[in-house]
């Protein structure tokens, strides 16, 4: 007998989901029937809720990676009611910050305890879609089995329309286990509008970019999750135009390209860089607290700010805001620009600031954090994506990655502890080949527990935990603010012992070894772990005296 669960499931396959992640509970039972008697959807669990959503963004960024510009891989995750749904709010809170389209499905207490009413229903809440509502980017509730096909292709929308985001679909218990009366669902297909940029806006930019004695460029996120690298490449050599790329915009533009500033956005140097530009055309970003170096980015000429998210244009500084895709507007830009002879004037720039910037950090002693960065980058097989959580060596990846033929995925979006080995599990379930986690102890402890996931579904994830012995990045902050640290020490397990107590090989490495030690393991199908004792530091920040 097919259920409401089957509807669900049915749905998903037939929108092209072919991996969806779950964790049980007693009102989702029926989704997870269903999900047993359908072998296509690959199902793949987690031991904690907010994991398991960190493993479902991780997911949909590696489909992201492998087919930029393509179809939008919306991740499905299902999850059960009030304390199960709940769990999931600070990594949807991620996928938001960072437009990842990821697709909650939870279910709800019965149909009869709906409505605001107090009815003691186990995991009741008044209004659960409430607490979702201000932190993904559309919630769909469903009241019957026949709104279940037209539920999931709305949210699916909405997730796969730019901007992307994560979306939120609730579904009663008994909704979710009552006979289904409509027929097997084969056919429901979502079709995400394009933004498309209006063509007076285009043309006035490329006036101002063809006026532009000093233009300047500045990738964000944006243009990695359109897939617009190329046109990006494409318009700044023909108006000859420097790039920076903000953290999320790492992989936007090849590093080592000529007019490539890198993204060194918390070094003043940059900071400075963006503000002398007589244009700034910014492409897919808001201009927030860490692309603008802690508020502190005064431009002094005219921006351009080319964004899929409305309610960034212009929310930190006037600009010509021009809401549409980026790729889009890109194209549409490519037509209208007018193209500038090459006279090394730009790359000389580039060059200069570069140089400033490594002089900066080459006065303050940080040659261990810089050697253990360039060692990591150089274990990675070409194409393998790395998912960082908040730590001391995440920081340094922000700026100092070299993000070509190796993506970089961070929790810096919303800057929640946790997501690196999670992450890496979902892009692990996304790919052929394996994914490097990084994590400091602190963080590690937040995951910990999904060592039984990578075991269990012999996930391929290499996992490097940097042991400092305590939550590094806030010892030095508070150090740097008052002369000295608090609630920053922790006491911490045998990181390589508790691996392998789940059949997880592990190793304890050196700065010396650590290259060859990851190397082996990246090389080594299955999930490991590499445990590096070494206390990191930091670069000084540029932006308290400004």
């Amino acid at each position: 007998m097919r259920i409401g669960g089957d509807l669900v499931v049915e749905t998903l396959r037939a929108l092209g989901a072919d991996t969806v992640f779950g964790l049980p509970g007693q009102h989702a039972l029926g989704l997870f029937e269903a999900l047993r008697r359908c072998p296509e959807l690959r199902l793949v669990g987690a031991r904690v809720e907010n994991n398991l959503a960190f493993a479902a963004d991780g997911h949909a960024r590696a489909r992201l990676d492998a087919d930029p510009g393509g179809p939008v891989p919306v991740t499905p995750m299902i999850v059960s009611t009030g304390p199960g749904a709940l769990l999931t709010l600070a990594s949807l809170q991620e996928s938001r910050s960072s437009s990842v389209p990821v697709l909650g499905i939870s279910s709800q207490v019965p149909s009869a305890g709906l409505g605001g009413g107090r009815h003691g229903y186990l995991h009741e809440l008044p209004d659960q879609r409430a607490s979702f509502r201000d932190v993904v980017k559309s919630t769909h509730v469903v009241r019957t089995a026949s709104q279940i096909p037209t539920a999931l292709r709305e949210a699916w929308e909405s997730a796969a329309t730019v901007p992307y985001g994560p979306v939120w679909v609730e579904i009663p218990q008994d909704v979710l286990l009552a006979p289904a009366s409509l027929p097997p669902i084969t056919s429901v297909t979502a079709t995400p509008k394009p933004l498309a940029p209006l063509p007076e806006l285009i043309a006035e930019a490329a006036r101002l970019l063809g006026a532009a004695k000093n233009p300047v460029i500045l990738a964000g996120g944006g243009v990695v999750r359109s897939g617009a690298q190329a046109e990006l490449l494409a318009l700044a050599e023909l108006v000859r135009a420097p790039v920076l790329s903000s953290f999320g915009g790492k992989g936007s533009f090849a590093w080592d390209h000529p007019l490539s500033g890198q993204s060194w956005l918390e070094d003043w140097h940059s900071t400075e860089f963006l503000a002398d530009a007589d244009v700034l055309l910014v492409l897919g970003s808001g201009l927030g607290e860490l692309t603008s170096n802690y508020h502190r980015f005064r431009p002094r000429g005219r921006v351009i700010q080319i964004e899929a998210d409305a309610g960034k244009l212009e929310s930190n500084h006037p600009a010509l805001g021009i809401h549409a895709d980026v790729r889009l507007a890109l194209t549409a830009l490519l037509e209208a620009a007018p193209s500038r002879e090459a006279d090394g004037r730009a790359e000389a720039t580039v060059a200069g600031l570069l140089g400033k910037v490594r002089d900066r950090i080459g006065g303050q002693s940080l040659e261990l954090g810089q050697r253990v960065l360039a060692e990591v980058r150089a274990a990675l097989p070409e194409g393998t994506p790395s998912f960082w959580d908040m730590t001391v060596l995440g920081y340094w990846a922000w700026s100092a990655w070299n993000a070509d033929g190796a993506p970089i995925h961070t929790a810096q979006g919303a800057g929640g502890l946790g997501y690196g080995l999670p992450g890496a599990l979902g892009a692990a379930a996304a790919r052929r080949g394996p994914a490097l986690a990084v994590s400091g102890d602190g963080g590690a402890m937040y995951g910990i527990a999904e060592l039984a996931t990578a075991a269990q579904h012999g996930l391929d994830v290499t996992w490097l935990i940097v042991d400092d012995g305590g939550y590094g990045i806030l010892r030095e902050y508070m150090t740097g603010a008052f002369g000295q640290a608090h609630a920053t020490e922790l006491a911490r397990p045998d990181f390589a012992a508790l691996a392998r107590s789940f059949g997880v090989p592990a190793q304890v490495s050196t700065v010396d070894s650590l290259r060859a030690d990851l190397a082996s393991a990246l090389a080594t199908p299955g999930p490991s772990v590499v445990v590096l004792p070494a206390l990191l530091r930091m670069f000084e920040p540029t932006h308290l005296d400004q």
